[in-house]
């Protein structure tokens, strides 16, 4: 089973846009998303492209905030505490990475919890700790998406994942480990990786090396989940795996491109309808400090 992200993203998108037309009714207006993109970077520029398209088609209001890479801190700080203090603005997201001169995780502390669609601020990754899910990072969420594709019920499966970002590894290990699964988080220094991934229900490989997982890692039968998406010189896309040997050892495989990046860009949509619904039916339509 080859894990098809665009067309899991389609559905998704579907009864999402349902939402988005209910939310408009509503509220009278559409929900909005800002994204803050800082400098020039290509790759950046193609998502924060990819979001915009996704959300205009959604009918999300989308509005890219977009500024030079000499820009100073204070400058970004300030422009995303005018969009906490915006009621009409729903869902906050800086494109990352930022320039080296910019403190990242004092600007993604300076967002909103109740606009942070991208799940990152501590309150956010603190409540998915603790088992409440109220707005999880985009790319785990996919993923656990794609795996109840593959199967429903995970618990007692034992699952790998490999790669420990805050944005990916983290938090899906949490949520894999709330539906029960077994979870063994392993990364890019772990000796002897394969002793980990060969006893694998679930290897999920997030750690931005081309072609980590090899046929090696992979039991027969097992459900792989590629987060990465590499450049190689060539200017090919790769993911983590390396597919064509995984293929035929997998019960379940995604693809890259076209696996994970899709319902992480759909979830994006979803965070930002959660994060207006939750945020007007609260008794207190103000931002968090």
């Amino acid at each position: 089973m080859i894990l098809d992200g665009k067309h899991h993203a389609q559905l998704l998108l579907m009864s999402l846009k349902d939402e988005s037309i209910s939310l408009t009714q509503r509220f009278r207006r559409a929900p909005s998303l800002h994204v803050i993109l800082v400098g020039q970077i290509p790759s950046s520029q193609i998502y924060v492209g990819m979001k915009e398209k996704r959300a205009n088609d959604m009918g999300i209001k989308s509005v890219v905030h977009r500024l030079p890479d000499t820009v100073d801190e204070p400058t970004v700080l300030a422009l995303i505490n005018t969009l906490n203090h915006n009621q009409s603005v729903d869902g906050i997201l800086v494109q990352l990475p930022l320039p080296a001169h910019i403190d990242v995780n004092k600007v993604i502390e300076s967002i909103c919890p109740q606009k942070d669609v991208d799940g990152l601020t501590s309150i956010n990754l603190g409540r998915l700790v603790r088992g409440d899910e109220y707005l999880i990072p985009c790319t785990p969420r996919g993923c656990l998406h794609l795996i109840h594709a593959w199967k429903q019920n995970l618990s007692g499966l034992h699952a790998v994942v490999v790669g420990r970002s805050a944005l990916v590894g983290k938090s899906l290990a949490l949520l894999l480990t709330q539906r029960d699964a077994t979870v063994t988080l392993c990364h890019s220094k772990t000796n002897n990786l394969a002793a980990f991934t060969q006893q694998a229900d679930i290897v999920v490989a997030a750690c931005g090396i081309p072609g980590l997982i090899t046929a090696n890692h992979v039991k027969s039968g097992a459900c792989v989940i590629d987060v990465g998406i590499n450049r190689l010189p060539d200017g090919t896309l790769t993911g983590d795996v390396d597919f064509n040997a995984v293929l035929p050892i997998a019960d379940a495989i995604t693809p890259v491109p076209f696996g994970v990046g899709p319902m992480t860009v759909a979830y994006l949509m979803s965070n930002t309808l959660r994060a207006m619904q939750q945020r007007l039916d609260s008794t207190h339509a103000h931002p968090l400090h």
